[in-house]
């Protein structure tokens, strides 16, 4: 009799845990084709990809700061008609009619000189007077004219734009790097929250089937009188509480669908199925090479420069915008006034000016140099901070090369274990049909094998969240061996 009841319950077993064919509306997914989907699909994909676009457009701005401009102005027309006051030689003032178009075009050409802050410019220049009152019209233009205006002593902003305004630029395009697998760490999240709640839903539905199964061998031990009522009891509370946890697992998986879906973009109503992940090739990772790797790509690397030489920059502003501002400009060319436009061009006079603009404040009660000093302050501030930041930085991929160590470690453990449980609630099970093993210790292993199951699916959560907390320290893939770069 007992050797039918084995058979049954082997039979069950098999049946259990045979094949399952997945539905036809089920999304299969493993965790590097999620990963790639995310960055794909999701929002805060989509948002980095428009930052990234935005610091390209403030790029391609500041470079057209060096770029010589050319711009057309001017008034057309220049139509008034009214009356004016006009001062007499006695001192009285008559109300006299203005009926004229004052027209002008000009066409100016700027280049901005790095090296000194100055401007090279130049103009053309065309006007047109028509007093419609006397029925005359001159013309006054400036064929040609060039000139170059240069401040004196003060700060050079083009200078400093040109060392910090790159490493701003090349600090963005790391930064869409990092954004990218950040994104790789938050789905990994989310992707074992799902894999996890599945995982207990499997062992709560496999509860329930062997729970169920061992009710009605039990039930048959009862009627033979070889087991005490105390233990079907035992069965039927083990019965109603993996019934609880099929629906809270339910529950959760629903919701960590939900929150998968909703961060990695996936649209539609497919059900989705998680593979287990397994591990990385056996990657050699140092730390010394994990640094290396950080200090040449990371966007924080490329601060610590851009946050000194701002803090340079901040200094000689200040020592620049002193109080003492001159500007020295000079012009030279060629003018002429006409009745028509032709003789505008015909033997031109030369025009030509030097001029020296000087602004120097007598007394300022030591405002200049409060200013200048309030600037050297925050500098030294800047690089003791920088300092700080370099050896967090430092420490922070120290600890997670160790993190990962310690990770990949422990993975192999709870795979061990996992391993043992099963193989230990198998026997559990057997030894219980045979009725060589009470409820109590049939209990015991089943809880044995859940948590094993579920630890070394923890365990694969922190070992994959370890390696692309790496990727993003880095931004170097291990697997190929090369800087991780999007396009």
């Amino acid at each position: 009799m007992m050797k039918g009841i084995y058979i049954l319950f082997v039979m069950t077993l098999i049946i259990t845990n045979g094949f399952c064919a997945v539905p036809a509306d089920t999304i299969r997914l493993a965790l590097p084709q999620l990963v790639e989907l995310a960055k794909t699909n999701s929002i805060a994909s989509k948002q980095a990809a428009t930052v990234r676009e935005t610091k390209y457009w403030e790029w391609k701005t500041f470079k057209s700061n060096y770029a010589p401009q050319l711009g057309l102005s001017g008034i057309l027309p220049g139509y008034s008609k009214s009356y004016s006051q006009v001062l007499q030689p006695n001192g009285t003032i008559l109300f006299q009619p203005i009926h004229n178009d004052n027209s002008s075009l000009n066409l100016d050409f700027t280049q901005s000189i790095t090296a000194t802050g100055g401007t090279i410019y130049g103009t053309t220049q065309l006007q047109r007077f028509t007093d419609f009152d006397r029925n005359t019209t001159l013309y006054n233009g400036v064929p040609y004219g060039i000139g170059y205006k240069q401040p004196l002593l003060q700060f050079n902003s083009l200078k400093w734009d040109k060392k910090i305004e790159p490493l701003k630029f090349n600090e963005s395009k790391q930064a869409f790097i990092e954004a990218q697998e950040q994104i790789a760490i938050n789905v990994t999240n989310y992707f074992f929250d799902l894999l996890l709640a599945q995982v207990n839903l499997q062992i709560a539905e496999t509860n329930l089937r062997n729970t169920e199964q061992i009710l009605k061998i039990a039930d048959t031990k009862f009627e033979l009188g070889k087991i005490s009522k105390n233990e079907i009891l035992q069965l039927q509370l083990e019965q109603l509480t993996a019934q609880k946890s099929v629906g809270t697992a339910k529950r959760d998986v629903e919701i960590s669908t939900l929150n998968l879906r909703s961060y990695a973009g996936i649209e539609g109503e497919n059900r989705i199925v998680l593979d287990m992940p397994g591990t990385v090739n056996d990657l050699a990772i140092s730390t010394d090479q994990v640094l290396k790797e950080a200090l040449e790509n990371r966007s924080d690397a490329i601060a610590f420069a851009r946050r000194l030489a701002e803090a340079r920059r901040a200094v000689a502003k200040a020592k620049g915008e002193n109080g003492l501002n001159a500007t020295l400009t000079a012009n030279l060319g060629f003018s002429n006034a006409a009745g028509n436009i032709p003789d505008i061009y015909r033997s031109p006079k030369n025009q030509q000016s030097v001029q020296l603009q000087l602004s120097i404040p007598v007394l300022d009660w030591g405002r200049s140099k409060s200013r200048t000093k309030t600037a050297q302050a925050n500098e030294q501030f800047t690089i003791y901070a920088v300092e700080q930041d370099k050896q967090t930085f430092k420490q922070e991929i120290v600890t997670q090369v160790t993190l990962y160590a310690m990770m990949k470690e422990q993975m192999v453990l709870t795979a061990a274990a996992d391993k043992i449980a099963s193989e230990k609630y198998q026997i559990a099970r057997e030894r219980y049909v045979l009725g060589d093993l009470s409820i109590t210790d049939l209990s015991i292993a089943f809880q044995d094998n859940d948590r094993a199951k579920r630890d070394y699916v923890s365990s694969l959560k922190d070992f994959w969240g370890a390696y692309y907390q790496l990727r993003y320290l880095s931004l170097y893939d291990f697997e190929k061996k090369e800087k991780i770069n999007y396009k």
